[in-house]
């Protein structure tokens, strides 16, 4: 590429995905739909587990993190999306672009390393069920988020570092409708070496990392299953698990899903369709496979609509009321 063809854009453009016109209104109730279940389904997973004291044990807590994240991954992408199907403009600013990856990669990781620390929380109470307030005390719960946070932000800081020393070409369309990191790094003119070598590196190193350590406290979780020798114990052991278990498999999939046919198709819009996947299906479902198949949560939401039903009566009749 001619140097005089290298630039700092001061934008991008985001190309979505469809560029048909009479597909924008249905794509923008689409996404605006799934985005606000996402958002109040994680917010009342967050509000029934901070209501109710019983809730307040590490396995809850986990989840009500899981739940913010899921809230601030989606809301990195979609909102854009949204503005910019409603006002037909496709620009994101160079520092605007820059700026959504960053908190798409920290959220993204954030996601993998909660999974993984839940898993360990499942395994600490299935197969050390005597010790596990012991070991899962308070702080150490704290110290898991709070080492998860750090070390994403860290990894999120540095890929971003890494992309803001690369030059792009001009006109640069981003086959996409959000700034991905390896959407970024594929399309700049000058070396990304040392880009692709952090990247797969920190994808093998912390998503490999994550994933062996939920398939270890699993296998565990199994062995320690299948010594039991009640069939009741067996089933309350494995319901504890089971809707963590849907979620990993869910995010695994969805993610595998994506490079995969990335790879194999080589088709930047089979790519894009697919991360829909990942970036809003999964968030959307979690909160939803949780309360379905937790009785603890079921009861406190189920708490929860009946007193906003009782007040909406009261203040009904207190209108009424000359």
């Amino acid at each position: 590429m001619e140097p005089g063809n290298r630039t700092r854009l001061s934008e991008f453009l985001l190309l979505g995905l469809s560029e048909e016109q009479e597909l924008q209104p249905l794509l923008f109730g689409l996404f605006l739909s799934m985005y606000l279940i996402t958002v109040l389904g994680n917010l009342l997973m967050i509000l029934a587990v901070s209501s109710d004291p019983h809730l307040h044990t590490p396995m809850y807590f986990f989840l009500s993190n899981l739940s913010f994240v899921d809230i601030c991954f989606t809301s990195t992408t979609i909102p854009k999306m949204l503005v910019n199907i409603q006002t037909q403009s496709k620009v994101i600013t160079y520092e605007g672009c820059i700026t959504q990856m960053y908190f798409f990669t920290l959220f993204a990781v954030l996601d993998n390393f909660l999974l993984a620390v839940m898993a360990y929380d499942r395994f600490v109470a299935i197969c050390h069920p005597l010790h596990y307030m012991a070991i899962m005390h308070l702080q150490l719960c704290w110290l898991l988020v709070l080492v998860s946070w750090i070390t994403c932000a860290l990894i999120s800081l540095l890929h971003s570092l890494l992309v803001l020393r690369l030059s792009f070409c001009k006109d640069l369309e981003i086959p996409h409708y959000f700034c991905e990191l390896n959407q970024m790094i594929q399309f700049a003119c000058s070396d990304t070496f040392l880009n692709n070598l952090v990247m797969y590196f920190a994808a093998v190193l912390l998503g490999g990392g994550s994933l062996a350590g939920i398939l270890y406290s699993y296998s565990k979780i199994v062995s320690s299953i299948r010594a039991m020798s009640s069939a009741q114990g067996k089933y309350k052991a494995f319901s504890t698990c089971a809707s963590h278990l849907s979620v990993v498999s869910l995010f695994y999939l969805t993610s595998l899903g994506v490079y995969f046919s990335s790879a194999v198709t080589h088709s930047s819009q089979s790519s894009t369709t697919a991360s829909v996947m990942y970036t809003v299906v999964t968030p959307m479902l979690n909160p939803f496979i949780y309360s379905l198949r937790n009785k603890d949560i079921k009861e406190v939401l189920k708490r929860f609509f009946g007193m906003v039903g009782i007040k909406g009566t009261i203040l009904l009749k207190l209108k009424k009321c000359p």
